[in-house]
């Protein structure tokens, strides 16, 4: 099978581009062999002709392309600047929540494209060991969102191996985590802030508002131009005034359009909305 042909001639149909795919084609080339030996087709024509004439298999295709590659604390940098700069300024945004008392502030975060978990418990460990007592009065709730129901279970199971720890310091490790016969069990008091749930980035998002959305490695490598415009213009709208949208630190905003955001950390893909 042609499996690079091949994605060049789906991926657009799904508003996907294959540049976002060409480190990632082995894991996704794999899935569709696989898939392809359960239909009993042959080759990439026997698969372009199933597809057609079976459009519900382009709702299968569009899982099988679904890339999930995470690890506790990736790119440092981001990290670094949250912690120090954007995350104490953004609790300045927090308010209180309908009915609750007036120094009982919340700043709410979204981690869109989840995955395993790593990344809003990345987000749970900096504000529970690092900033939690320097805000006093403000509670930091962090909604993780996923498509994929199978990381989402990984995820609420909150196991990992060491391999994903790499990044963490010590005391980090030791203070988020537990060790289960050489894994590693986030605990519980890392865990209460995170709420997981599924939901499909293209289809319905989450309600806001939210101070901090992550969209990370996903919408904005994965997607077409269109696609992730028209997408992002409504993840904007989530994104309150002030508030921090974070993206990966190879991602590019999409040039179609003025977004209302402007660089917040140098060098960092951060950015805050303007008015």
């Amino acid at each position: 099978m042609d499996c690079v042909g091949f994605l060049q001639w789906a991926l657009p149909r799904m508003g996907m581009r294959w540049k976002g795919f060409r480190k990632v084609r082995r894991q996704v080339c794999r899935r569709i062999r696989r898939r392809m030996a359960e239909l009993g087709v042959e080759g990439e024509p026997g698969y372009r002709a199933y597809l057609e004439a079976n459009p519900e298999e382009w709702e299968v295709l569009r899982r099988l392309c679904r890339v999930t590659i995470s690890r506790f604390r990736r790119d440092h940098g981001v990290w670094q600047a949250l912690e120090e700069e954007v995350l104490p300024e953004l609790a300045r945004l927090a308010e209180p929540p309908p009915g609750a008392a007036p120094g009982d502030r919340r700043l709410r975060a979204w981690s869109a494209g989840c995955a395993s978990g790593e990344e809003p418990y990345t987000l749970s460990l900096v504000w529970k060991l690092q900033l939690e007592e320097r805000l006093p009065g403000v509670r930091l709730e962090i909604l993780a969102t996923d498509v994929d129901r199978a990381v989402l279970d990984r995820a609420r199971a909150g196991i990992y191996e060491r391999s994903s720890l790499e990044e963490l310091e010590p005391e980090w490790l030791q203070a988020g985590f537990t060790d289960v016969e050489g894994r590693y069990r986030i605990r519980d008091h890392i865990r209460e802030p995170v709420e997981l749930r599924r939901a499909d980035l293209l289809r319905e998002l989450p309600p806001g508002p939210f101070h901090l959305i992550l969209c990370r490695n996903l919408l904005l490598t994965y997607f077409d131009e269109s696609t992730a415009a028209r997408v992002l213009e409504r993840i904007l709208d989530l994104l309150v005034v002030g508030g921090a949208l974070v993206v990966g630190s190879h991602e590019t905003l999409p040039s179609s359009r003025s977004w209302p955001l402007v660089p917040w950390v140098g060098g960092e893909p951060i950015y805050r909305k303007t008015d």
